[in-house]
């Protein structure tokens, strides 16, 4: 699942989903873990990281990214495959996806879900594991 999870909804995403791209809370993270032994499946997650520091968008801040990881992997067993990262918009990409990727590095993960339509190829060669693309392959969005 990739986009913003709210804790009320994930029961419902669990039990369709394999993958989520945007754990980015403590509380996530042990809702994900209590409907997990609930519905007896395991679930890929991704660690979503505010790389820019942004105040409007959501994610573990870049400084706090070892105590999460840790907390998720030891004290919940929560299945953390990799981080996941929206660079600032207006912005080059790249020194946010070569960031994510020495974060990945230091908290030793295997997996980066970073790159969208517009700037997957920087992505690609950045590290990226897993990319969200939509708009290329559905086409744009229709805002009227």
């Amino acid at each position: 699942m990739v986009g913003k999870l709210q804790t009320n909804k994930v029961k419902a995403a669990l039990k369709i989903f394999d993958y989520i791209h945007s754990v980015d809370n403590y509380k996530l993270a042990e809702k994900i873990v209590k409907y997990e032994k609930e519905l007896d499946k395991k679930i890929k997650t991704f660690v979503q990281v505010n790389v820019g520091e942004e105040f409007q968008k959501n994610g573990i801040s870049p400084n706090n990214i070892n105590q999460f990881v840790n907390y998720c992997r030891n004290s919940l067993s929560l299945n953390i495959i990799g981080l996941m990262c929206l660079p600032p918009m207006n912005e080059n990409p790249k020194k946010y996806f070569l960031y994510l990727n020495q974060l990945r590095n230091q908290v030793d993960l295997c997996h980066l879900s970073m790159g969208m339509s517009s700037d997957y190829q920087i992505a690609i060669k950045c590290g990226a594991t897993f990319l969200r693309i939509g708009s290329k392959i559905f086409s744009g969005r229709n805002i009227s």
